[in-house]
């Protein structure tokens, strides 16, 4: 990673442009107008990488220090793939009120914040309050960017079975901030709440169940109406989809109870839940978080796009709309192409997102968080190898901007 000017440097007028005393104008222009901060800054194109280090990958809470490569992987991401500037930020403290002090104080920075890798349920929190304090989208991946892939796996995946959201029976197994985020963007997008079941660490939630607070009590609320008990094997007695966001292990024999011609989503990495060999005995269409499988459930398929999108419509946060949207124009990519082996596209893929970003811009102005006014034709961002070209940058638009 390296931050490079987009203009040249080359002789005294330029100097004099790009700092003193060219600046100066530029700064008063915005002390007098604040709007025109997000068109003279690269403010609205930036985004920062948040994290504390508390939940790495599988790596666990192995501090600020030690996620840094992680924060610059994620970095190399959005720039690769949205055109969006990133910048790691590791913060040497788990405590919330510090975590949401900071990074409240460090808004006027950035146009947008992702937070990463931190742990539940601390997180819930932290992005709630962040998205209450700041007027710029806020938005925690583990939790959104999965949900978002899954609901797009999963309307491709009913679409090549000829079944429809409403009618699944779905279990989520793991409760942590995937696990939530999952739940409520599939209730979101149709899933009925009374057939869903959620399984934490000690089998099923449901409203009976004793010692439940924050997130579980909720979750306790909008599914399981029927009250189901028991452990996951009890969970998956004639259900249509597993998606595991768990780690440990699910037994055949849980498998074995589900109805034919199942759904299983094993996204626990770098081990899934259920092997693929083994979900296939049982599931019409199996996807992991892996790479080396088909249908790998990826996050970078979701956050460059959304993020370019929502800084395209100079959003002020992030709609359960967008989220829809982001997830819809995934799976529309992939539409056409359609295989049990294929249910979304290849992370890889060029056309993702910018069909992500403008579906979220749009999403945006029709949930009236948009402070730019969409245009028809949303700007479609170039391909990856503009984004290293000498002499070309990405404007705050998503437009090339020639140097």
């Amino acid at each position: 990673m390296a931050i490079a000017p987009t203009v040249p440097l080359a002789s005294r007028d330029d100097l004099s442009l790009a700092y003193t005393p060219g600046v100066a104008r530029v700064c008063t222009e915005i002390a007098s107008s604040p709007s025109l901060y997000y068109d003279y800054t690269w403010t609205g194109n930036t985004v920062a990488v948040v994290t504390d280090g508390s939940a790495v990958l599988g790596l666990g809470n192995i501090g600020p220090r030690a996620a840094m490569p992680v924060m610059e992987g994620k970095a190399v991401l959005f720039k690769q793939f949205g055109g969006v500037d990133a910048v790691p930020i590791c913060l040497d403290t788990q405590d919330v009120e510090g975590i949401v002090a900071v990074v409240k104080a460090l808004g006027p920075s950035f146009g947008g914040i992702n937070l990463e890798d931190i742990s539940a349920p601390r997180c819930f929190e932290i992005e709630r309050r962040l998205d209450e304090a700041l007027d710029i989208p806020v938005f925690h991946d583990d939790q959104h960017g999965t949900a978002i892939v899954v609901l797009a796996a999963l309307r491709n995946a009913v679409k090549l079975l000829g079944r429809r959201l409403p009618d699944l029976r779905v279990v989520v197994s793991g409760a942590g901030a995937a696990g939530v985020a999952i739940t409520d963007t599939l209730i979101a997008a149709g899933v009925q709440g009374a057939n869903m079941i959620v399984c934490d660490s000690q089998g099923i939630i449901h409203a009976d169940r004793p010692g439940l607070t924050g997130v579980k009590a909720a979750l306790a609320e909008q599914t399981n109406y029927s009250g189901r008990t028991g452990g996951i094997k009890e969970a998956l007695i004639g259900a249509d989809v597993l998606v595991g966001v768990s780690g440990g292990s699910i037994p055949e024999t849980a498998l074995a109870g589900m109805a034919p011609g199942a759904i299983i989503f094993a996204l626990a990495n770098p081990t899934p839940e259920v092997p693929p060999v083994i979900a296939h005995k049982y599931a019409a269409i199996v996807a992991t978080g892996r790479s080396d499988f088909p249908n790998q459930i990826n996050n970078v398929l979701a956050f460059p796009g959304i993020f370019r999108g929502a800084l395209d419509a100079r959003a002020t946060r992030i709609t359960a709309g967008m989220k829809v949207a982001a997830a819809e124009a995934i799976a529309e990519v992939a539409a056409g192409e359609l295989r049990a082996d294929a249910i979304v596209p290849s992370a890889l893929d060029p056309r993702v997102a910018p069909a992500v970003a403008a579906a979220v811009a749009r999403a945006a102005e029709r949930d009236g968080v948009a402070r730019m006014a969409v245009p028809a034709e949303v700007p479609v961002i170039p391909a990856p190898a503009a984004v290293s070209s000498p002499g070309a940058v990405f404007s705050a638009s998503g437009t090339v901007a020639s140097s």
